[in-house]
C-alpha cells in the first residue's frame, strides 16, 4: 500500500507540473484562432490572447500587441483572467505538493507526517481548481469559434476563425491538471492509517501504578 501511495503521489506531482507547463504555454501563444483566405494563401493569421500575428509562407512572423484593455472584445479578456488565475493556482498546488511528498525527508514526527497530508491535500484543490479554470476559457473560445464558423447569417466567401495549437493546449492542459488534483488527494485518503498511540515505556508505567498503589508507605512526622 506504501508503494502504491508513494506513486499516486509522485505521478501526481509530475503530471501538475506538466500541466502547469501547458497552461503556460496555451496562455503565452498567439495561436488561440487560426484564419486563412484564398485570396492571400501565402498569408495566415493568429489570434491570441495578447497579440495577433500575421505568419507568411516563408516563415517570417509579424505580431503585433493589442493597444487598449478595455478595446478587447469580452472573450480575450475573460480567458486572459481566467488563464492567468489558473497559472497561479496551479504554480501554488504544483508547490504544496513537492513539500508534500513522503520522499521528501525535511522534518519527522506525527505532526509533520500530518502537515504533509494537509500539503498534498492542498496542493490537489490546487490543481483541481486550476484545471476547471483552465477548460472553461478554451471551451468557451472553442463555442464561440463553432457558432460564429456555422453562422448561416455570414457569407460563404468571408473566412472564418478555426481552432488553433493553443485550443488543444489548453483542453490537455485541463485535463492533466483534473487528473494530477485527483491523483494527489486520492493518495491521501488511501494513506489513511490507524490513529497514532503514544506508547509509554513498560518501565514507567510500573513504576507509576506502584507510586499509586495503596501499599505505598508514606509517612510524615
Amino acid at each position: 500500500m506504501d508503494q502504491g501511495t508513494w506513486a499516486l503521489e509522485l505521478t501526481g506531482t509530475f503530471l501538475s507540473g506538466v500541466a502547469w507547463l501547458c497552461t503556460l504555454a496555451a496562455t503565452a501563444t498567439s495561436q488561440w484562432l487560426t484564419l486563412s483566405t484564398s485570396l492571400l494563401p501565402t498569408e495566415s493569421y493568429e489570434l491570441g490572447l495578447w497579440e495577433t500575428c500575421v505568419v507568411q509562407e516563408l516563415g517570417a512572423t509579424q505580431c503585433r500587441p493589442y493597444n487598449s484593455l478595455l478595446g478587447l472584445p469580452p472573450d480575450i479578456r475573460l480567458a486572459r483572467a481566467l488563464m492567468c488565475t489558473a497559472l497561479g493556482s496551479g504554480l501554488l498546488g504544483l508547490l504544496l505538493a513537492v513539500p508534500g511528498l513522503r520522499l521528501v525527508n525535511s522534518c519527522e514526527g506525527p505532526r509533520a507526517r500530518g502537515a504533509k497530508r494537509t500539503a498534498r491535500i492542498l496542493g490537489g484543490v490546487f490543481c483541481l481548481a486550476a484545471g476547471v479554470l483552465g477548460l472553461v476559457p478554451v471551451s468557451y473560445m472553442a463555442h464561440l469559434t463553432v457558432l460564429r464558423f456555422f453562422d448561416e447569417s455570414v457569407p460563404d466567401v468571408v473566412p472564418r476563425w478555426e481552432f488553433g495549437n493553443a485550443l488543444f493546449c489548453g483542453w490537455a492542459a485541463g485535463l492533466l491538471h483534473l487528473l494530477a488534483g485527483g491523483l494527489l488527494v486520492g493518495s491521501c485518503l488511501f494513506c489513511q492509517g490507524p490513529p497514532h498511540t503514544e506508547t509509554i515505556p513498560l518501565q514507567t508505567s510500573m513504576n507509576s501504578l506502584a507510586d499509586h498503589s495503596p501499599g505505598t508507605k508514606s509517612e510524615y512526622v
